[in-house]
């Protein structure tokens, strides 16, 4: 079976549970990268990390967390004082304005606690969805969906996937081929695969624990027990 065209549907559920399968075993141990010890501090961390690499905002975080280490204090920094300290992680005057609105809407609407729901989370100012996922998987262990990044999205397409090129498209679609309880696990397998075999330019295809199952290299579809495959809800 060759791989799809672009347009045509994407390869199946079978397929997809191999991935899952795969990325598993190459990457048992995978997580955030981001540092931090509680809803409030990855939330933050989360929305620095934007357009911006893991490393820098672990660079970041600590001073910033020493000095505002709760929605509270956040919400009434000193704009200039905030956007010195995040000024590495770019786009410090935008992200400045993301984290005072968000800290003071939970301080103001949810009591200084990070919210546990994806319609509470996307109504702080700075949260999309892609975030809201981050915090609901990764600090509460809820699987509402799953983190679309770049690299998720990149890796979905190549390897068969979705068809989808917008976040909520290649979410839905990813919904639709892996198990909930796969979920969380999942975006951060996909993540770390992207950040460092399947890069966008140049990616170790000699060296993919993912090449036996790829449509980049000419493999067909592979399949699993039926036993393994049933169709999954949202």
């Amino acid at each position: 079976m060759s791989a799809p065209e672009p347009g045509e549907p994407s390869w199946g559920r079978s397929h997809a549970l191999a991935i899952d399968h795969a990325l598993a075993v190459a990457y048992p141990e995978a997580w955030c990268e981001l540092r931090y010890s509680n809803p409030y501090e990855l939330l933050v961390a989360t929305i620095l990390s934007a357009q911006c690499t893991d490393a820098r905002v672990n660079q970041v975080t600590p001073a910033l967390f020493a000095r505002y280490p709760d929605p509270a204090t956040l919400a009434a920094a000193d704009p200039k004082e905030l956007e010195e300290l995040i000024r590495p992680t770019g786009f410090f005057r935008n992200k400045a304005r993301a984290l005072v609105g968000m800290a003071r809407a939970i301080a103001e609407r949810f009591a200084g606690r990070v919210p546990a729901t994806m319609e509470e989370l996307t109504s702080l100012p700075g949260v999309g969805r892609k975030t809201a996922n981050v915090i609901l998987g990764t600090a509460f262990g809820i699987a509402a969906g799953i983190v679309v990044d770049t690299h998720v999205a990149r890796l979905s397409r190549r390897l068969g996937l979705t068809r989808q090129s917008d976040p909520e498209g290649i979410e839905g679609d990813l919904q639709e081929l892996f198990p909930p309880s796969s979920w969380i696990l999942l975006a951060h397998r996909l993540i770390i695969h992207g950040r460092r075999v399947c890069t966008a330019r140049r990616p170790a295809c000699d060296s993919c624990p993912l090449s036996h199952l790829c449509p980049r290299l000419g493999v067909a579809e592979a399949t699993i027990p039926p036993t393994s495959a049933g169709r999954r809800r949202r």
